[in-house]
């Protein structure tokens, strides 16, 4: 019988029960994959991660992420928990004095952290393993409208349209009028592959209201094809919505900061911070950041 050691964290939170919540089995070689996945139906979170000794020995680990269904190549909320764990148990004083980097190996590629700890809270953020883009924009408004139990005429604000954009995963961006709306949604994942033009969709519908005016878009996200109906905070999209927020925006060049609110609707507050950078009116630098705090541990016996 096998004992292995598994951490239970919130990302995207600076307390417990807010964010997203993740757990990081932490010496995972020698688990076949199924295993693994066995593993993450049976905690049944949105995502579980698996840390395992890296290929290139310049790298800090590797790791494997799996929903309750499949595999992903890579997913946001599970780097930066991974990060921030690895960080505080094998180098709980250096993350105190300076920034550690961290880097994952992910199928996706090799996954650039930093983490560090101020006032007590572990804080930490990646680099997507791919440039931001967008990859067309949707135009059928009636239709995903249909499929998000909303009318017509709530899609879209100012000059933002429905779009698809991945950094890594792809997913469709649907602008919504308001927090009337984005409360109001019905999803019927039935009609999902047809409005959204995606083999497994997976849709992060945004207002540019706020619970905080400080902050600047709040966010759901739904992905039913990997398990997850609605997902509290989901970094892969942030990352994505870099490339949205530059060509619905145009900002000018240099740094801008985003903070996303997600989570609000399913009593999860997650918030999710976004830096930009811009030159000659491309996005050239994207980054995702956020808190984690660590809420329990165990061990595995199987």
């Amino acid at each position: 019988m096998n004992r292995l050691a598994y951490h239970l964290l919130d990302v995207f939170a600076e307390q417990p029960f807010a964010g997203n919540p993740l757990a990081v089995v932490s010496e995972a070689d020698g688990l076949k994959p199924e295993r693994m996945q066995a593993i993450a139906r049976e905690f049944n979170l949105s995502e579980t991660a698996f840390v395992l000794a890296s290929r290139d020995p310049v790298h800090t680990a590797a790791l494997r992420i799996f929903t309750p269904t499949m595999e992903l190549p890579f997913a946001g909320h599970p780097t930066l928990g991974a990060a921030c764990l690895i960080a505080a148990l094998r180098a709980p004083d250096m993350i105190g004095r300076q920034p550690l980097q961290i880097v994952l190996e992910e199928q996706a590629g090799a996954v650039v952290c930093e983490v560090s700890r101020f006032k007590g809270v572990l804080r930490g953020s990646f680099a997507p393993p791919r440039p931001p883009a967008l990859d067309g924009l949707l135009s059928d408004r009636a239709e995903i409208a249909a499929a998000l139990g909303l009318g017509a005429s709530e899609i879209g604000f100012d000059n933002h349209e429905p779009a698809i954009a991945s950094a890594g995963l792809p997913f469709a961006f649907v602008p919504v009028n308001g927090l009337s709306a984005l409360n109001r949604i019905a999803p019927n994942f039935s009609r999902f592959p047809a409005a959204f033009r995606l083999e497994r969709p997976a849709v992060f519908v945004y207002a540019r209201e706020t619970a905080d005016p400080a902050h600047h878009v709040q966010a759901r996200v739904f992905i039913p094809a990997l398990g997850v109906r609605e997902d509290p905070a989901t970094g892969s999209a942030a990352s994505a919505f870099a490339a949205v927020a530059v060509h619905f925006e145009q900002p000018d060049d240099g740094e801008h900061e985003i903070v996303i609110e997600q989570g609000f609707a399913i009593g999860r507050p997650s918030h999710i911070g976004l830096t930009l950078r811009v030159a000659d009116g491309a996005l050239v630098e994207t980054r995702v950041g956020g808190a984690c705090v660590k809420i329990g541990e165990g061990v595995l016996t199987i």
